[in-house]
């Protein structure tokens, strides 16, 4: 009888299998054991809870009595929730890559030797032979076989991608990234974008955050409004079409087409808080309220769907959840579609103008089903028109809501929630909803109480249980979120969980050999390969956060040791960029924050209106990089800022420009402020 050991695991996406006939293990040594053991080769299976290809895997194989026998019979099983273990996904997809020559994907199947190295692997693989793809049971039989009659060929494989994974963990070094490589970056990526769509051409499409926020800011710092210009059509275009929640909010992972259409419809905390810092900043560069908009109805289902409960039932912990699944009722996209007739029991009346608005016909735009979209119709209308539309989303959003929901994978990881305080602080201020602010300082103090142990960060939590070592990438976001709470709040308080992580990183994360960070610590137990990389995925790369960690730590404490650890850290990847600078768009953006940051002291008392007027004019600017300092006079700065000892005039709240080492004369005029800050 097999046993399956997931039942106790804290990941949603691992129970939805603890009751497959398969013997799953979780990852972890006694899987390798059984393996050496037994002689059996590792099938390892990774995927992630909202993930439409890995249910469909579940159903028609995991699920399966007789191959699950085979599973059971030939391989030691292992499955991974690839939230949970972002290294051990990591690792794999890349061996996927070297084997494939292409991008890999979830649900990720591998086989592995005892010793957890790769030697053969794929992606999603059908019940039988099917859509050019080789049939799961017949997989099996074949690696099995390979594996006990061919033990030389399947070394050799083994032993080559090992080589190759530890190449890939090997960056190019350079003396420095020339700041000229952002501009040039941005406009040869503004060439491979859809002229009508916006994006990067072609389907899928992908909202790629990290590329939108290096072209924005690439415009700030070089006035060049073609970078401008393709990041906002792509966020009205995305924000328009399909892809977003135009009942609920928030952003689906991703289209199938080139249209922003069709989603495919999970929603990731990750994306949305990327896209709401977009959005903040897009509100305030030009008077479009759809932007506005857009972020608001985002904040709100994240504040209505996306806080973590305490237990299963339980009050809100604090943390924010990870995803909601494309999936309910066993049908991808089922809970958001509409047809035309139960439109027109909704709304009665006032469902043409409705329908005229959203994409509504009696044939659908999706498998004979809507998906409301204003792509066709995207300028909003009178203020009387968009009152009845409003009301009318708001009438079948909670007809919706009578539906079978998705599944909800509620874990809180410390990286997704560093992106979400980050951005939900930043648009507190960029907007002026000081509402905002709290949950963000909330999901804060759960990661600070809730998520350590012996002062060092774990990466996942859920309902009351902590697991998994942290990676780069946790201890990345949240130093960014610390400082971002600092800026908005000005409580020095949040410096100092920043600088105990940086100094977390430094001695346990730091390559001391060839410089940058391993995504794991030097006590994470043992991996075939210690990942480290600066290129961005989905999330930006941790390696690219931390300089601009640094470099804001730098400014705000004048130490000069994280000024040098920047830097250092730029130069291990400087030629590896150079190379190939479309996949490095932080680090890009990050090493123009490090060379050429505009610091704005304003001196004033926090709180009254006329220093909020000087801070929400400085958010509502086009300046890039600014490093905030609001202090009581110039005594609070740092001993080597250029600003120290320069006074406050006749009692006003006074403002200095300081670029390098040279400062504005004082401003005290709102008027002359905004100025000087678009020269």
């Amino acid at each position: 009888m097999p046993e399956n050991r997931l039942a106790n695991s804290t990941s949603p996406y691992l129970q939805q299998h603890k009751d497959n006939p398969v013997d799953w293990h979780p990852w972890g040594e006694e899987a390798f054991a059984l393996a050496q053991e037994t002689g059996r080769p590792i099938l390892l299976s990774v995927g992630y809870a909202a993930c439409h290809w890995c249910h469909v895997m579940a159903h028609e194989s995991f699920e399966n009595e007789e191959t699950a026998a085979l599973m059971n019979q030939l391989f030691v099983n292992v499955k991974v929730d690839r939230e949970e273990r972002p290294d051990v996904d990591s690792i794999y997809q890349s061996a996927l890559a070297i084997l494939t020559r292409q991008a890999g994907g979830w649900p990720l199947t591998m086989f592995l030797n005892p010793a957890g190295e790769p030697f053969w692997g794929g992606t999603y693989f059908p019940p039988e032979d099917r859509y050019g793809r080789a049939g799961f049971p017949g997989i099996l039989r074949r690696i099995s076989e390979i594996y006990r009659e061919r033990k030389d060929d399947v070394a050799q494989n083994a032993t080559a991608l090992r080589t190759a994974l530890s190449h890939l963990a090997t960056a190019e070094p350079a003396g420095e990234l020339p700041l000229s490589l952002n501009l040039e970056t941005a406009r040869r990526l503004v060439t491979q974008f859809d002229p009508v769509e916006g994006g990067l051409a072609g389907a899928p499409k992908f909202p790629q955050p990290p590329i939108l926020k290096l072209l924005w800011k690439t415009w700030a710092r070089e006035g060049d409004s073609a970078l401008k210009q393709a990041v906002e059509l792509t966020l009205r275009r995305m924000s328009q079409g399909g892809i977003y929640d135009h009942l609920g909010g928030g952003y689906a992972r991703y289209s199938v087409d080139a249209k922003w259409l069709v989603p495919h419809f999970e929603k990731m905390l990750y994306d949305n808080a990327q896209i709401l810092d977009l959005l903040t900043l897009a509100a305030q560069a030009n008077d479009d309220p759809l932007f506005t908009q857009r972020a608001a109805e985002t904040v709100e289902w994240m504040l209505r769907e996306m806080q973590a409960p305490e237990s299963l039932d339980g009050a809100p912990c604090g943390g924010f959840a990870s995803s909601l699944d494309a999936d309910s009722e066993g049908e991808e996209g089922l809970f958001y579609v509409w047809t035309e007739p139960a439109i027109d029991r909704a709304l009665g009346e006032d469902a043409p103008a409705f329908k005229a608005a959203y994409d509504v016909t009696a044939a659908g735009n999706w498998e004979g089903r809507t998906i409301l979209n204003r792509s066709r119709h995207p300028k909003l209308g009178d203020e009387s028109a968009e009152a009845r539309l409003a009301a009318s989303r708001k009438t079948l959003l909670a007809l919706r809501g009578e539906r079978v929901r998705p599944g909800w994978d509620d874990k809180v990881l410390a990286d997704w929630n560093g992106l979400a305080i980050a951005a939900l602080a930043r648009a507190a201020l960029g907007f002026s909803r000081p509402d905002w602010l709290a949950p963000a300082e909330k999901a804060f103090a759960f990661v600070i109480e809730r998520m350590s142990l012996d002062g060092r960060l774990k990466h996942a939590w859920r309902h009351g249980t902590l697991d998994h070592p942290a990676t780069l990438d946790d201890y990345a976001n949240l130093c960014l979120a610390a400082l971002a709470l600092h800026e908005v709040t000005g409580q020095a308080s949040y410096l100092e969980p920043a600088r105990a992580w940086v100094a977390v990183l430094d001695k346990h994360y730091w390559d001391g050999d060839a410089g940058g960070y391993f995504l794991t610590a030097d006590d994470t137990p043992a991996l075939i390969v210690r990942p480290k990389t600066a290129q961005d995925n989905a999330t930006p790369a941790g390696n690219g956060v931390m300089v601009e960690v640094l470099a804001r730590l730098h400014h705000l404490t004048g130490e000069a040791a994280y000024a040098r650890r920047a830097e250092a850290l730029v130069a291990a990847f400087a030629g590896s960029a150079q190379q190939s600078p479309f996949a490095f768009p932080t680090l890009l953006a990050a090493n123009a924050l490090l060379r050429d940051a505009t610091q704005v002291v304003v001196m004033g008392e926090r709180g009254t209106s006329d220093t909020e007027d000087f801070l929400r004019t400085i958010y509502s600017s086009d300046t890039p990089d600014i490093i905030l300092h609001v202090v009581d006079d110039t005594s609070g700065l740092p001993e080597i800022h250029p600003a120290r000892g320069k006074r406050r005039e006749g009692g006003r709240v006074t403002a200095y420009i300081c670029r390098g080492t040279t400062c504005s004369l004082p401003i005290t005029d709102l008027e002359a402020f905004k100025e000087a800050l678009a020269q």
